[in-house]
């Protein structure tokens, strides 16, 4: 027997062990000033390529009124209690009413936060007899809420990432246990993969309910506001809003908030709204988030220049990196990945030179989340960015790709200082 204080101060956890060096600039780093595309990290202005805030409306002048003003008018604590007890406000309602006429559905539902929503949608959709068939590459979130799922006694089946033959056979799999359970099959996907970039094979997934009887729910935390003709998401990218039957995403990318919703069949929405515990019992989401998100969805449905802008910087970035043989692997959104070969410490060499001796700030991604000797870049382009930081930092990435290359970068332990 152990004392569970002990274990926790070992640091044996796959990210918490590097704790001691990485804390403050790896992780938990600092950035300050203005959200944009120019931020000062410990005291030196860079070019910041890892924040969602796709539109660049976390400071457009009409959004930080909005905000202020509400803050103003209501404080952070109205409405006091939770939505079911004391919660409920015309604006909460409008807002769902918005949303669900711009996703095409007959109703939805708000969420204080999208990672505890989406746990508690499906630990709310499925029961133990049903059966969820997932993609391999599905986000924490969505793993959380199927391992919810499996400790009641449930089942599923997960398919090599956009595998459509693999989900084929999984999909079969999950016919059989449902039929011997008297359950159903939920399939959970996302409309844009947050790391990778790629976009579920919603056609494809689409396509196989000629062979089988499941509900479709997709996570697009990163498709709302970025994808398709209004920017209503990666269903409206495909046309195929109507296919999917529940419909997910969050605040914090392009709408550059807090909270999210949910939108289905009003019958669904209903089921949720009484059996979500994650929304039952907690305080409603305060007013001047909604008043904010209300004046987002505004600029969002009416100013298309925001998206424009978005995907112009996107595809000179991407085209660009390109160019100069950089692997960006098959991404067709605005996440851009960038891959090279690797470890975990030559990949914290790379980052210190981005951001000592470059003036670079993205995010570095390595094992488990990529293969061994794989490291990803990661970058965020939002419609913020000008032409001149793009230009920019391609230069230094043809930088830092020589000196990998050469390696310059070798090491077998995780730096914690600038090199030389």
């Amino acid at each position: 027997m152990i004392d569970i204080f002990d274990r926790l101060k070992s640091a044996a956890g796959p990210l918490e062990q590097y704790r001691q060096k990485a804390e403050g600039y790896f992780m938990f780093p600092e950035l300050e000033g203005e959200i944009g595309p120019r931020m000062k990290f410990l005291g030196k202005e860079v070019i910041t390529w890892s924040l969602n805030n796709y539109l660049g409306l976390a400071n457009h002048p009409e959004v930080r009124e909005a905000d202020a003003k509400a803050a103003a008018d209501w404080g952070m604590a109205y409405p006091m209690g939770a939505r079911m007890m004391s919660g409920q406000t015309k604006y909460h309602k409008e807002l769902e009413t918005r949303l669900a006429k711009f996703e095409k559905k007959e109703s939805t539902y708000l969420l204080n936060y999208g990672y505890q929503g989406m746990v508690s949608i499906i630990d709310s959709l499925v029961s133990r007899n049903d059966v969820i068939v997932y993609d391999s590459e599905s986000h924490a979130c969505i793993m959380d809420g199927i391992f919810l799922h499996k400790a009641k006694g449930g089942k599923s089946f997960v398919f090599p990432h956009n595998d459509m033959e693999r989900c084929d056979k999984m999909l079969g799999f999950a016919t059989r246990k449902a039929e011997e359970t008297g359950g159903g099959i939920l399939l959970i996907t996302e409309g844009v993969f947050g790391m990778s970039g790629d976009l579920g094979n919603l056609p494809g997934i689409v396509k196989l309910r000629e062979k089988y009887n499941f509900r479709i729910m997709i996570d697009d935390a990163h498709g709302f506001g970025t994808m398709g003709a209004t920017g209503a998401g990666a269903s409206e990218h495909f046309g195929l809003m109507d296919e999917v039957d529940i419909y997910f995403a969050t605040f914090a990318k392009s709408m550059a908030g807090i909270g999210a919703f949910v939108s289905s069949e009003k019958a669904i929405i209903d089921s949720l709204k009484y059996n979500m515990r994650s929304q039952i019992f907690a305080k409603s989401l305060p007013m001047p988030m909604v008043i904010g998100a209300l004046k987002r969805l505004d600029i969002l449905q009416n100013e298309p220049e925001h998206k424009e802008k978005l995907w112009e910087i996107a595809k000179t970035l991407q085209e660009g990196l390109v160019a100069e043989g950089f692997n960006i692997g098959n991404t067709e959104s605005p996440v851009t990945p960038v891959y090279v070969k690797g470890n975990v410490a030559e990949g914290t060499n790379v980052v210190i030179d981005l951001r000592e001796n470059h003036n670079i700030f993205c995010s570095l991604v390595a094992y488990p989340v990529v293969p061994k000797d794989v490291l990803m870049l990661r970058l965020i382009p939002t419609a913020s960015h000008t032409q001149k930081e793009v230009d920019q930092t391609i230069e230094v990435f043809k930088k830092i790709k020589a000196n990998l290359e050469a390696g310059k970068y070798k090491g077998d332990e995780m730096q914690s200082k600038s090199i030389e």
